[in-house]
């Protein structure tokens, strides 16, 4: 099996080691080694922190299923959470390989799963099931009191992609429904959490589980590869394009982009969907215009499902030159294959989502490749002095710093989360039917998750939602659903713990192409780029919420809800590091250096090494 001895492989079940054998591999990687004791043991949990595509899937489930092999019984008994149905149906595809030969069942279960093949696996549950933080919230108001009998065998609960859940509302919702589920199972369950980056590998240990029942072994990868090359363009724009009035940006940058990444596979991340479909457009217009196939494809949450599956599987197959212009959607662990590069347009906003990002690029002992493409007006008389300090500029330079220090943001953990817990108030009625006061304290609050909320602070929650009816009290005390909850809990959006605005349907020759927020309403006539295509908008209707497309030539990029990301204090800091030195990292081209001397000069001119506070004619 191995070049090297590996103590580990000969602990796993003969048919997992013949399946491992089939796929030709010389030896288990670093963290696949270390794990396989830990969790067939089941006394700790597991952290396994390792670079994209570096076999932290296979490092959890080769000992899982090697467990599951000698330990049969009814019902589910694994429980594996994700935060993205695409990654679910990718674990799927590579989970069901290993289980095929030991016949261990495995469920993918999320929202475009079928009612018929749900009801299905939970009349007779079995195996493994891969699951939605909203999908597995459904099950506790839906099927509340046919839980403990579908997971009375639960042997393991997997977390996958843990850093996207640490101090998020669907962290807390997550963290919540675990311990719930541990309640009416009367037992806790060993979690194992896979994630790619990971600042403080303690804290992150202390948030995969609140209460100190288990110990937790954390398994980093020491194998990582550093072999890294920076490009950091600069661009200067010298009046803003108006072609999009939702836009602002370099046909510099498509130009380039199209010059050095056609004919082969690389990432493009564009930090919006309105710079992912307007990107997507300029440079299938540059194929179009030099007569070569497009190689250039968007990717991003409010394309259909079949629309990203095309994008994601021409990646895999790697037959063809892809180019995909995404956002965070294929940031995390989703399968598809090597890519050459990765170009960033705009500043990142955090230091683990570009190493994240980074870990698409350089496998099979090629380099990470990383483009960042910066575009900086021209300064006038008119600039703001925010504008002078070039913070997009400097704010890539600190990342890249931090990343080369090997700095990641710490989990943020220690906010409230009022509106979660409002929402598992509402969940846990609905579980049980009801309950007193104390006892949805304890429960929640006391003994799970929220335990910064003392029971002071929840029952004047409790008194508030009363008064707005969302939920009532009967005359023994019991807490039941309001009128308005009762709306509230019997709409679709109840189960996600973040707002889900109303979307409209885009639909051309009856086949979906995705959906726009109906705060971005278009009108008959109108033109519209989507898909990295141009439409016009034959008809629209607003009862039905569905927009009939046609091809055209014109179209301009429609507004998309979603709010900027909050930056890292630390990254500031660093920020201000980068503009006191006057050193030229090695990595910037010659307008990147411009425009990094114009901040520091800027810098120097507004004293702002020690002030705080700058006064210009009447601003502050």
């Amino acid at each position: 099996m191995t070049t090297r001895k590996s103590n580990a492989f000969y602990l796993l079940d003969e048919k997992v080691q013949k399946w491992i054998w089939r796929q030709g591999w010389n030896s288990l990687h670093d963290i696949q080694e270390e794990a396989v004791e830990p969790i067939l043991n089941r006394k700790t949990d597991v952290i396994i922190s390792s670079a994209t595509a570096s076999g932290k899937t296979e490092a959890a489930f080769l000992p899982i299923i090697s467990y599951l092999t000698k330990n049969r019984f009814h019902g589910y008994q694994v429980l594996c959470v994700s935060p993205l149905k695409a990654l679910i149906n990718d674990q799927f595809r590579r989970i069901e390989d290993i289980c095929k030969d030991v016949n261990i069942k495995v469920t993918p279960w999320h929202g475009d799963i079928s009612g018929a093949r749900k009801n299905r696996s939970f009349k007779q549950p079995s195996g493994i099931l891969l699951i939605t933080p909203e999908s597995l919230e459904s099950l506790f108001v839906n099927k509340g009191t046919e839980l403990t009998s579908a997971f009375s065998e639960l042997a393991f609960i997997v977390i996958d992609e843990f850093h996207s859940f640490i101090g998020t509302e669907r962290g807390c919702q997550l963290q919540s429904l675990i311990h719930r589920l541990n309640t009416i199972l009367k037992k806790d369950i060993p979690r194992i959490a896979l994630s790619a980056t990971l600042g403080d590998l303690d804290l992150a240990a202390n948030y995969l589980r609140t209460e100190s029942v288990y110990p937790c072994k954390i398994i980093e990868s020491k194998t990582l590869k550093t072999d890294l090359r920076l490009q950091l363009k600069g661009y200067i724009i010298s009046t803003p394009d108006l072609s999009n009035n939702q836009l602002t940006a370099s046909k510099d940058i498509a130009r380039d982009l199209f010059q050095v990444l056609r004919g082969s596979s690389n990432l493009i991340f564009a930090n919006s969907r309105q710079n992912t479909e307007f990107y997507s457009d300029i440079l299938t217009q540059q194929c179009v215009k030099s007569g070569v196939p497009n190689e250039f494809f968007p990717h991003h949450g409010n394309l259909s499902k079949e629309i990203r599956l095309e994008v994601e599987q021409r990646l895999q197959k790697g037959q063809l030159p892809t180019n995909a212009v995404c956002t965070m959607t294929l940031e995390l662990g989703i399968d598809i294959g090597a890519v050459k590069s990765i170009a960033q347009i705009g500043s990142p906003h955090s230091v683990s989502g570009m190493r994240q990002r980074l870990g698409r690029s350089g496998r099979r002992g090629e380099p990470s490749i990383l483009r960042i493409h910066i575009s900086e007006n021209e300064i006038d008389k008119n600039s703001n002095y925010i504008d002078k300090l070039r913070p997009e500029l400097v704010q890539s330079i600190a990342l890249i710093n931090l990343l080369l220090k090997k700095w990641y943001e710490p989990p943020a953990i220690n906010q409230l989360h009022l509106s979660t817990l409002i929402q598992q108030i509402l969940s846990v009625i609905c579980q049980y039917g009801g309950f007193h006061a104390n006892q949805g304290w304890k429960l929640l609050c006391k003994n799970g998750f929220f335990r910064n909320i003392d029971s002071k602070i929840f029952a004047a929650l409790l008194k508030i939602l009363g008064e707005k009816n969302v939920i009532n009290q009967d005359h023994d005390g019991t807490i039941v659903i309001g009128e308005l909850g009762e709306r509230i809990v019997d709409h679709y959006s109840f189960y996600a713990a973040f707002n889900t605005p109303d979307e409209y349907r885009l639909e051309t020759g009856g086949k979906t192409l995705g959906t726009l927020p109906v705060n971005s309403p278009l009108s008959e006539g109108s033109y519209i780029i989507f898909a990295g295509k141009r439409w016009e908008v034959m008809s629209v209707d607003e009862e039905k919420k569905t927009i009939q497309l046609q091809h055209a030539i014109g179209g301009r990029v429609p507004k998309f809800s979603g709010q900027g990301m909050m930056v890292y204090d630390e990254i500031r800091k660093e920020m201000k590091n980068v503009l006191i030195s006057d050193d030229h990292p090695r990595y910037l081209d010659k307008t990147a250096i411009r425009l990094l001397d114009e901040a520091r000069y800027y810098f120097n001119h507004y004293k702002l090494e020690n002030n705080t506070i700058v006064e210009l004619g009447s601003d502050l």
